[in-house]
């Protein structure tokens, strides 16, 4: 656990989050700034930055887990979409690895 990291602090507990999931491997909790009807996160327990760094069945791992989730939340038949940001440009704001999970209306094309 990085001590100044956000979703560490989350995972321990000492933050309050909206768990939807938790298993030996990753959290999932409600984004506190949804950009959809259905914004959920999936963060993996250890703290990661960058994909390099990750044992890769993890990253297929948290894309089923999404995948899980949507069902659960009522968003799989109709469409949602898993995003994954890495560093700045791409609107990264918490250094540690994380999977956006997005749906519950039309989303659009990706830009």
């Amino acid at each position: 656990m990085e001590s100044e990291c956000l979703f560490c602090k989350i995972i321990s507990g000492e933050i309050p989050s909206t768990q939807v999931y938790r298993d030996e491997r990753v959290m999932a909790f409600l984004d506190i700034t949804p950009v959809a009807p259905e914004h959920v996160l999936v963060v993996p327990l250890e703290h990661l930055t960058f994909l390099d760094l990750v044992d890769h069945s993890l990253i297929g791992y948290m894309a089923l887990t999404g995948d899980r989730i949507a069902s659960e939340r009522g968003i799989r038949e109709s469409g949602f979409r898993l995003t994954m940001n890495q560093g700045e440009d791409s609107g990264q704001e918490i250094d540690h690895l994380h999977l956006h999970i997005t749906g519950g209306h039309p989303l659009g094309p990706i830009a």
